[in-house]
């Protein structure tokens, strides 16, 4: 096995510190090919232009565990500005956190992060270095900054071994955890089930603890969260997991209490349909619309009035799923297309065909 190296800082006395471990190809595996292409442009500029680049976050994560990412990040010393004047194929995007979304052909975005201080807060951005950008981010698995021109991995807290002993281990103190992003209790219990890593007892008990801080959660984030579920190809246990930790009820409330009130009948007829969007999503299904469809495709069929009509009041089923949604606010043209395709699958969900 390859030496892993070492980086050092110089302390006030002058004393080498250790910063952080460095992995190289020999020890991660993880190649330039493996990286979204036009990923690998954003840093190589970056880079060409003087600044830092890293691809960071939950596609090092998914490289490291051997899946493939759906999603390229990249964090940066560049500011903002700086972003928009490299990419003319860009926009600022963001009040609390200013980040930069790049756009490249067949509606892909790439989005791109300026290192934050650890004083960054609120609707205050003060930009640091990466040595403080890594304290703000949520889980040690989350924290790896893969560079493509090197081809090294910078581990600051320890990430590439909690991965290699398939353990979420927080960053943040954990009583702070959740109080300061209750959105979080939701990714450690989606990170568990995809990749199959522990959580340990105590950050098992502060996910019980504060489960009720979700209730104030931004509908914003939250309806940002349930598309990645639903898109993430593991929509049906992942659900079941927060079903299991009460957390589904303030995901989606109202279907949350479907659920309880039709019983176990409806229920695993909506993780069947959970499962069949997983397998469309398998099949490179990624639409927002399709998954909307198929969150509210029992309700609708089963449950609404409007389910046994001849012919269905297009403006009264509309009205009434955005009703069921909420708190979640999905584009209007999502749901409108939704319902569209569902009078269309109508006699295929009756005849227990796929949607699809």
């Amino acid at each position: 096995m390859a030496k892993v190296l070492v980086r050092y800082s110089t302390s006030k006395d002058g004393k080498p510190v250790k910063q952080a471990e460095v992995y190289t190809f020999d020890e991660h595996g993880i190649s330039p090919g493996d990286i979204d292409p036009d990923a690998v442009k954003i840093a190589r500029r970056l880079q060409a232009s003087g600044h830092v680049a890293y691809v960071v976050g939950g596609a090092v994560r998914d490289l490291m565990v051997g899946k493939k990412p759906k999603d390229f990040d990249i964090a940066t010393d560049a500011s903002p500005s700086r972003l928009r004047k490299l990419f003319r194929n860009s926009r600022v995007i963001g009040r609390r956190f200013r980040l930069v979304h790049i756009f490249f052909e067949n509606n892909k975005v790439i989005e791109v992060s300026t290192f934050r201080s650890e004083n960054s807060e609120g609707f205050k951005n003060e930009y640091g270095a990466i040595e403080q950008d890594v304290r703000r981010r949520d889980f040690s698995m989350n924290a790896l900054y893969y560079c493509p021109a090197d081809r090294t991995i910078i581990d600051y807290v320890g990430g590439v071994r909690d991965i290699r002993k398939k353990r979420i281990v927080p960053l943040i103190p954990l009583d702070r955890i959740f109080v300061e992003d209750p959105v979080r209790i939701i990714r450690a219990v989606k990170y568990a089930n995809v990749t199959g890593f522990k959580i340990g007892y105590p950050l098992h008990r502060q996910i019980r603890k504060n489960i009720s801080l979700l209730a104030d959660c931004p509908a914003s984030r939250m309806t940002e969260e349930v598309y990645k579920i639903l898109l993430s190809g593991r929509a049906a246990s992942v659900f079941q997991v927060c079903r299991k930790y009460d957390i589904f009820q303030y995901m989606v409330p109202a279907l949350d209490r479907v659920m309880e009130n039709e019983g176990p009948e409806f229920c695993e007829k909506f993780f069947a349909m959970m499962k069949q969007l997983d397998e469309a999503v398998a099949e490179g299904e990624d639409r927002r619309q399709r998954a909307v469809a198929y969150l509210v495709a029992d309700y609708l069929y089963l449950v609404s009035p409007h389910g046994s009509e001849e012919k269905i009041s297009f403006p009264d089923a509309y009205s009434e799923l955005k009703e069921l949604l909420k708190p979640l606010i999905p584009a209007n043209k999502d749901v409108e297309r939704a319902l569209v395709f569902l009078i269309r699958r109508r006699k295929n969900y009756r005849r227990g065909e796929p949607l699809r």
